[in-house]
């Protein structure tokens, strides 16, 4: 249940158009569901922090990604993140009208009804980003807020950036993901007066060191409007931005 669902069950029951015994069976539900030994799902995340449990496929086996999408899909949008090709069958069986992405390497279905402020710009230095960028594009897409993705802008040709600012401009937050060096985040910090989040990715030399270096250049950026999630995370990038668009 989310928060919409759960606003309309009490307004029908302060109306009296609903009774406290439907009110009850639809609360009585505990907020976690066990599945199968292997997973406690949290079935009221969606009423706490506004979009429900997202799947992190990497280490788990293609039966029980199956089996937890499944259920997950039976409350609302879906999401699994890190998928990789060859679990996703027994997972798009599983939860029919999905779609799986094999560049972001995400399966999801249906997105949040929420009224947000306005989109947000995915912005990547290189197309070698651009699988960390989909991944927060997707993430953006399920939540209910759209997604402007702006690939291949970055430093060493600073006028493509400048040529997107239009875009840059209209959107409520920018995800910057960058590898290499890294700076493209405080470049574009300095260009517009949003949240910027900070995407390093593990694209790089030896001496970007799996993503250390740009990691460590965006969290020492001079633009005070910047902000840095993990290495490769695309997920929590997307989801700090999709709440930034939902504020208000």
């Amino acid at each position: 249940m989310d928060e919409k669902s759960l606003r309309d069950l009490l307004g029908r029951v302060r109306q009296g158009d609903a009774g406290v015994d439907e009110a009850v069976a639809a609360l009585k539900g505990a907020p976690f569901e066990e599945l199968g030994g292997f997973a406690t799902l949290d079935t009221h995340r969606t009423l706490r922090v506004g979009m429900p449990e997202v799947v992190f496929a990497q280490g788990k086996t293609a039966a029980q990604v199956a089996a937890i999408a499944r259920k997950l899909a039976q409350r609302g949008p879906l999401l699994v993140t890190r998928l990789d090709e060859e679990k996703a069958g027994p997972a798009r069986r599983a939860v029919k009208g999905s779609r799986y992405d094999p560049v972001s390497r995400t399966l999801s279905k249906g997105r949040m009804s929420l009224p947000v402020r306005g989109p947000v710009a995915v912005c990547c230095a290189g197309t070698s980003d651009i699988p960390v960028c989909e991944e927060a594009a997707v993430t953006l897409e399920v939540m209910g807020v759209e997604p402007v993705r702006i690939f291949d802008v970055g430093v060493a040709g600073l006028h493509r950036l400048l040529a997107r600012r239009g875009d840059l401009d209209r959107c409520v937050a920018v995800i910057v993901a960058a590898g290499m060096e890294g700076a493209l985040a405080s470049v574009v910090g300095g260009l517009v007066g949003k949240p910027v989040i900070g995407l390093p990715t593990s694209v790089g030399y030896g001496a970007s060191l799996g993503g250390l270096a740009p990691l460590l250049t965006m969290l020492n950026s001079c633009a005070p409007n910047v902000t840095v999630v993990n290495i490769d995370n695309g997920f929590g990038a997307g989801f700090v931005a999709g709440l930034i668009a939902r504020q208000g």
